[in-house]
């Protein structure tokens, strides 16, 4: 089922919404502006309509300026979405969009190399920044007294980006792309998948037709200038919007802006793109031999393109189609086990839309790809047979409305809202036309748009087989994509380029200074247990009317027997099947007319339940949560299913370097033991599993006593308490937890080598059993030890392996712990050709920072990093849920954190060394490698290390 992201959701809420202070009202007299800023629109909250409150402005360079003011937490969030993406490049000239996506962090005139991430760090905040088709954005999240040093950032790459573009950045971060493409595509099972689909659903002149990240070859031909001349073509102001929602006063935003965005040139003139419509003159087959356990058929129809009329209701087809258990492709293919996964959905860009059918069949049922798509087409003719029922209707509607309310609960959510209808549309407000699509979708609707993109239409088919499989693919290609012409490298110079001055007497050398952080209340909770040994915890957030539960069950991984490892995650997913009263479709189809959502995973020590519902179907909700926990209907045909299917999940996750590295890892820390083996269990574990060994575990651990249960909504707590009331009747004790997770005796110092075939990238961990997880303790400490070395963008490693060397596409080294045991890790995925000075960087990283300790600069920004994030922790209701959580497993105080604070002020740059010293003995480490081992080998034992082959 589509994914129901703004802007295409649906909500009722927004009309409880207050109006920005500044909204001006007809008649009323518009603020004073700064020079340069005109006025566009103001919209307030109005009754009985749907919206969000905004502001907006408009530069004299173009600028487009949306305010929206949440005074709810002390925090900003801003958003610069740039109109470009890459349907704005040239054939031959790919994945310029989103190399600028990188080179934006690289530095700019007035602002270092690598500086932009340390200074939003350092500030508390949290930044990133994507890259699709349609357009760029970045975006920070901030405390709220930082805004104008966002702000000076932001200005800074908007109109000084070009004289810090050098040829050495450029060419560290085309390795860094390739790396990413390396750890996303090319060396992830199906990875290739929508690159082939979309060389063969669109013609080669379409951006469609070539993939965002671009082709590496076409990176390679081009130089810096080709770049710069990108940049200056898309980057102006008058093709972005700049978004801030929060904690903000309008007039002195509006001030800033002005003081850092206005003497910024406008570029060239844009305009929207043309949506031409695809069709195809006949199905294309096509197919590939990938490193993966099971086959795949991928179905694609080209149908609109985004805001389209015929969208909502081709999304409501996908949904009936594809859309979980209660949809056709589940019932034909998956129930029966004739697949283990198959799904439909209806993506959407601002040029085209994709009808897109998938299906892996399952090993056991003995269908081919041919057989595979032969169940799809007759499945749509079972649709058409069957027509939309009313549920149909009920269940999209629902969900959409229940989805966009959860994804509006941050500022970031809403401000990125506003970003996308601005930057698409034109309309910050498009909300409300949005909400009317979708709710006038009908039955006639979702039929004519079927007749009309999908009946009797052609579409691409995809088959992916394993290596040495040719003959099992769907149909013999008939179609094949028009070489690539690989033209000679450019010779763009800098004297091709017509650079653009901004000319203003503003000092932006001077990074701005901020004031005090405005104090973070934390959040306000209540306690209470229950008789039969429930420990309750929650905390009123009145933002939306919503309420979100976790239920944590002391049933976890931990407590399986080793040779049954896999029990509680099976029993989590049988949770989610058939129960006494009704199927497990009907349980959906229930759950999804209420909007509401129930996932039931195992951990190590917990079975956990998170359930979401808007808060007028809390009581509806539990009831069906009750349902699934205490009457389990524990079928035998679903077992068989949800077993089978495990099973050839974990036999699937071999083909992934990240599993490999992982699995084997964990195996040497552990040993002989349940924690050397992930809470998914593995072949033999599973595989020895029987469906009374299911129902044993259920009534041996699945019990009240000691549960905890987490409660996050807008209801007070004696509100609350009225629909928790059935849980008195649920009474049991399960076992104690009885595990000691010993030391192993497993050789340190040498390198144990996993092979993979044809690997283009190597998977390394390097690490040991460690501390504990504690809250205020050593652990704690050497969480904060570790910061400066692994634990940040700006971090010793990842500088090193990503943006010196190009070797990665990121590196990293933390501590993780349990009440149980711990470990520090060190891990990167890298270039296969790099390894073994890969290895060399992270050894030598490792062994410098436990020798010469911490910095004094470095000292600072953990410093300032750590303790200005309090903004951050508590704004949604997802982390209100975390945080009070770690209360309530803990014993904690809830001023625990203020004692951090304490900790993280008081520490020296003795206590760290100390602790880096302690920590980070090489000597006690195991290294372990995934890639190409008949290339490795040799290598890694150049470097004086013993390399030992390790199977999974």
């Amino acid at each position: 089922m589509k994914k129901w992201i703004f802007p295409f959701q649906l909500a009722i809420f927004f009309s409880l919404l207050t109006a920005c202070e500044q909204t001006a009202q007809p008649g009323e007299q518009k603020p004073l502006l700064p020079p340069g800023i005109s006025f566009i629109e103001a919209v307030g909250a109005q009754a009985g309509k749907t919206l969000i409150p905004y502001q907006k402005y408009k530069l004299d360079n173009g600028l487009t300026l949306l305010l929206h003011q949440d005074n709810s937490d002390p925090l900003v969030h801003v958003d610069v979405t740039y109109h470009v993406g890459s349907a704005r490049e040239e054939p031959g000239k790919s994945g310029f969009a989103h190399f600028f996506e990188h080179m934006m962090f690289q530095g700019s005139e007035h602002v270092g190399d690598e500086q932009h991430f340390k200074i939003v760090t350092e500030a508390g905040g949290t930044m990133n920044g994507t890259t699709n088709s349609d357009r760029t954005n970045y975006f920070q999240t901030i405390p709220a007294n930082q805004l104008e040093k966002i702000l000076w950032l932001e200005a800074d790459r908007m109109g000084f980006l070009l004289n810090a573009v050098t040829r050495e950045k450029f060419e560290v971060q085309r390795e860094t792309v390739k790396n990413e493409r390396g750890q996303r595509i090319d060396n992830r099972p199906y990875g290739r998948l929508y690159e082939r689909v979309s060389q063969a659903l669109y013609p080669p002149e379409h951006p469609y037709s070539w993939p965002v990240i671009g082709y590496m070859e076409d990176l390679n031909r081009v130089n810096v200038n080709d770049l710069k001349a990108f940049f200056l073509r898309w980057y102006g102001p008058n093709n972005a919007t700049l978004t801030i929602g929060g904690d903000i006063n309008p007039e002195q935003t509006l001030a800033l802006v002005a003081k850092y965005f206005a003497a910024i040139p406008s570029g060239p003139e844009v305009k929207m793109p043309e949506k031409p419509q695809i069709t195809l003159d006949g199905d294309r087959y096509i197919s590939m031999q990938d490193n993966v356990h099971l086959p795949l058929l991928y179905m694609t129809y080209p149908t609109v393109y985004v805001r389209h009329e015929d969208e909502a209701p081709l999304d409501l087809l996908s949904t009936i189609l594809g859309g979980g258990k209660t949809s056709l492709l589940y019932k034909n293919l998956v129930k029966n086990q004739l697949a283990v996964q198959a799904s439909v959905n209806h993506p959407c860009s601002e040029l085209a839309c994709t009808f897109n059918l998938l299906a892996l069949p399952h090993p056991a049922s003995g269908k081919s790809l041919a057989d595979i798509e032969k169940i799809i087409r007759d499945t749509l003719l079972e649709f058409e047979q069957r027509g939309v029922e009313d549920d149909d209707l009920i269940k999209a509607k629902a969900q959409m409305e229940a989805g966009f309310i959860f994804g509006l609960q941050s500022v970031a959510g809403k401000v990125s809202q506003l970003a996308a209808n601005q930057t698409f549309t034109g309309d910050a407000n498009y909300i409300t036309r949005d909400i009317a699509r979708y709710a006038g979708v009908g039955k006639a609707d979702v039929l004519r748009v079927y007749r009309r993109y999908i009946k009797d239409k052609h579409a691409v088919i995809m088959s992916i087989v394993p290596q040495g499989k040719p003959e099992a693919i769907a149909a013999a290609d008939n179609f094949f994509p028009v070489k690539r012409n690989f033209a000679p490298a450019s010779d763009t110079s800098a004297a091709d380029l017509q650079l653009r001055q901004v000319s203003d007497s503003l000092d932006r050398s001077k990074i701005p200074v901020s004031g005090a952080n405005k104090a973070v209340p934390l959040p306000k909770m209540w306690q209470q247990s229950l008789a039969n040994g429930i420990n309750m915890l929650g905390s009123q957030s009145l933002e939306t009317p919503t309420t979100s539960l976790l239920l944590k069950i002391p049933a976890g991984h931990y407590f399986e027997r080793k040779e049954k490892a896999g029990t509680a995650a099976i029993l989590a997913r049988m949770l989610n099947e058939s129960t006494l009263k009704r199927s497990a479709e009907d349980m959906s189809k229930a759950l999804q007319k209420l909007g509401s959502s129930v996932a039931i995973s195992a951990g190590n020590h917990y079975l956990r339940i998170n359930i979401n519902t808007l808060t007028k179907n809390l009581d509806a909700t539990l009831a069906l949560v009750d349902e699934k926990i205490r009457q389990p209907a524990f079928k035998a045909s679903d077992f068989n299913r949800v077993k089978n299917n495990a099973i050839e999940q974990v036999i699937n996750n071999k083909k992934d370097p990240g599993y490999l590295a992982s699995t084997a890892y964990r195996q040497l820390l552990y040993g002989d033991n349940i924690a050397a083996i992930g809470s998914s269990g593995n072949e033999a574990s599973l595989g020895s599993l029987a469906l009374q060994d299911i129902k044993t575990f259920y009534q041996e651990h699945l019990k009240p006593f000691n549960a905890q249960l987490i409660i996050v909504s807008d209801r007070s707590k004696a509100q609350l308490m009225a629909s928790l009331q059935y849980l008195e009747n649920w009474q049991g004790k399960g076992a104690e937890l009885a595990l000691s997770l010993p030391l192993p005796e497993t050789k340190t110092g040498v390198i144990y080598l996993v092979h993979k075939d044809n690997a283009p990238q190597s998977a390394i961990r390097i690490g040991k059993r460690a501390l504990k997880l504690d809250i205020t303790g050593e652990y704690y400490q050497s969480t904060l030890m570790n910061f400066p070395l692994g634990g940040a963008f700006n971090s010793r490693i990842n500088l090193n392996l990503r943006e010196d060397k190009g070797y990665t596409y990121g590196a990293r080294s933390g501590f993780r712990g349990d009440k149980l045991s711990g470990s520090f890790t060190a891990s990167a995925q890298v270039r296969g050709d790099v390894t073994d000075k890969s290895i060399i960087e992270l050894v030598r990283e490792i062994q410098t920072y436990a020798r010469q300790g911490i910095t004094a600069d470095e000292l600072a920004f953990m410093r300032n990093a750590i303790n200005q994030k309090d903004a951050l922790k508590y704004e949604t209701p997802r982390a209100k849920l975390a945080f009070l959580a770690q209360i309530l497993e803990h014993d904690l105080s809830p001023d625990f954190v203020r004692q951090r604070e304490k900790i993280v002020s008081a520490i020296t740059a003795d206590d760290i060394n100390a602790l880096a010293k302690k920590h980070l003995k090489l000597k006690e480490m195991v290294m372990v490698v995934v890639g190409n081992s008949h290339k490795l080998k040799p290598e890694l034992e150049a470097l004086g290390y013993q390399v030992i082959p390790y199977e999974i």
